[in-house]
């Protein structure tokens, strides 16, 4: 009887064992917290914390700024914010526990530490230019004027005498396509479509199709520069892209921010003096980018020679608006137009 008392115990035990273990293994309840400095200026420390609210004790958690990784094991970082330039920055923690990952969302934004400095200007000179042409893109180079102009089929690829406005050479992009901005480097034209993620390249003398290429990041072209290792890229945002010229990778990018907002709808570029000079849309203003942070160090107010071109032809309020950037290094002076303008103006900038 003893011996069979012991044998049914034993199997309760064994009966029991399973429950004993899917109630100490039941899901326990977490929580998590992660905290961030809101807004702060560049130059300026932010504080990024990562909390555990409720639960058992965790096995990581993994801290990023957009996509890299910043923390080993620690959970409380402090972070030099002129590592990362002005703009809104992901901030994104991972948390490993047992058998489960959950992923908390937040952001940082990174104002500029100084406000920009004002510009106007003194018209040198004014130039006829096409009132057919929807400027997207203007270069000076070797004497001429390279332009872009858009619309689908009425884009086109010209290079222009800058004295008379005449156009010398054309080529008309295929109808499905919405030129966009364009840039001259090592020979060869760099002009960008709008919505279709692709940009061409051209044989700068022939203006023969070479090659074409995609967008890796950006959903769509707006204006183009270059430096002399990268061409730069805008795409309607606040955001320039820096772009690879032998592959036309895009490899990183930049935000452009004053002391107080963020700059969107960025178009028309020009590298000028190191600096990325940069339309934006539908305002008759410049704005002058520091490349490596972000930083909006100018703003070129050009509200007068909207008005200058109102004196002679009517504007389309939505449409014909300033558009077209190109820097003649000989002697410091800018050229600028706009969208079915019909003159072309080479300015200097008078600093307030």
């Amino acid at each position: 009887m003893k011996l069979q008392n012991m044998r049914i115990y034993k199997y309760l035990t064994l009966l029991a064992l399973p429950l004993t273990i899917i109630t100490s293994c039941s899901e326990t309840s977490y929580k998590f917290k992660l905290n961030t400095s809101k807004k702060v200026n560049l130059g300026d420390n932010a504080a990024i914390k990562f909390e555990q609210i409720k639960g058992n004790a965790i096995d990581s958690v993994h801290i990023y700024i957009n996509n890299k990784r910043i923390n080993n094991k620690e959970t409380s970082i402090v972070i030099n914010t002129n590592d990362f330039g002005v703009g809104k920055h992901a901030v994104t923690a991972v948390v490993f526990y047992p058998k489960k990952s959950k992923k908390l969302n937040n952001s940082i934004e990174i104002l500029a530490n100084k406000k920009p400095e004002l510009y106007k200007y003194k018209i040198i000179n004014t130039f006829p230019h096409d009132k057919n042409a929807y400027t997207q893109g203007l270069e000076f180079y070797n004497g001429f004027l390279y332009e872009t102009t858009g619309k689908r089929g009425k884009s086109s690829l010209r290079k222009v005498e800058l004295q008379t406005g005449k156009i010398l050479q054309k080529i008309d992009l295929n109808k499905k396509y919405f030129g966009e901005g364009m840039t001259i480097f090592n020979n060869k034209i760099y002009w960008l479509t709008w919505q279709a993620r692709k940009g061409f390249i051209y044989d700068l003398e022939t203006f023969k199709k070479l090659g074409e290429f995609n967008y890796s990041n950006s959903n769509e072209g707006w204006g183009l520069t270059h430096s002399k290792e990268e061409l730069i890229k805008s795409d309607g945002t606040n955001k320039i892209w820096f772009l690879n010229p032998n592959n036309q990778q895009e490899k990183r990018s930049i935000q452009a921010y004053t002391n107080k907002v963020s700059l969107e709808k960025l178009n028309e570029l020009e590298l000028i003096n190191g600096k990325i000079y940069a339309n934006y849309w539908q305002k008759p203003l410049i704005a002058i980018i520091n490349p490596k942070n972000g930083v909006v160090e100018g703003i070129i107010d050009l509200k007068g020679l909207v008005k200058e071109m109102e004196k002679t032809q009517r504007l389309v309020d939505e449409d014909d608006v300033l558009n077209g950037i190109a820097y003649n290094p000989e002697n410091n002076h800018i050229y600028v137009t706009g969208k079915h303008w019909g003159k072309l103006f080479e300015i200097e900038l008078v600093k307030q």
